[in-house]
């Protein structure tokens, strides 16, 4: 079950997050995508510029969606991919 914040960034399809990258805050624009798992799908967002692991695990736990960029991905601790497919 995804939570409210998660749930509303999937209906609008993006959000606009601020993050750190080389060492400043910007905001950057993430959008949703779907990743094919097997027969099913399941949605993350996506950026397609390269942010620290470490920002992206934060990333990840804060919004509650799985999120990937050009040097990885992260789930929120505890989750799988499986937890983010919808019907």
């Amino acid at each position: 079950m995804l939570s409210e914040q998660a749930a509303r960034i999937v209906r609008e399809g993006s959000a606009r997050i601020k993050v750190k990258r080389a060492g400043m805050l910007q905001f950057q624009i993430f959008n949703i995508r779907r990743v094919r798992a097997g027969q099913d799908e399941f949605v993350e967002l996506w950026l397609d510029r390269v942010i620290d692991m470490s920002e992206l695990e934060r990333l990840a736990n804060e919004l509650g969606l799985p999120v990937e960029t050009q040097n990885g991905r992260a789930f929120p601790e505890g989750k799988g991919a499986k937890d983010f497919i919808l019907d």
